[in-house]
């Protein structure tokens, strides 16, 4: 089962659409929360943004240890090397689920009852 995530297409083809999927799930989750409007929307926006981000790093985290690089073997270069590595891949993980989560966003306005965009 391991093998799924680190060998032939499905290495790539599952976990990128795994974090598209949750690059869309994000913003409907955040809309039930979140008032209707324009700065809501974009606050909205922001926060999704960084859900995201952490969620890219976690992702990232999780495929490193599911392939069986310890923790302790991770940071042995420190804590903030790490950290920033991880966030680096989180960013560049936005290639992924940033086109996915604008066309969300997008979409939210139409489901407005109360506030008009």
């Amino acid at each position: 089962m391991s093998d799924l995530f680190t060998s032939g297409q499905l290495a790539i083809v599952l976990p990128a659409l795994t974090l598209a999927l949750i690059g869309w799930l994000v913003p409907k989750l955040l809309a039930m929360v979140f008032p209707e409007g324009v700065r809501p929307l974009f606050l909205l926006a922001f926060c999704a943004t960084l859900i995201m981000l952490c969620v890219g790093m976690l992702f990232f985290l999780a495929l490193y240890l599911w392939q069986g690089i310890s923790l302790a073997t991770l940071t042995e270069a420190g804590t903030a090397s790490v950290i920033f590595h991880f966030l680096r891949l989180g960013a560049i993980s936005a290639l992924l689920w940033a086109p996915i989560m604008i066309l969300s966003i997008a979409g939210l306005p139409k489901h407005w009852v109360k506030k008009t965009w």
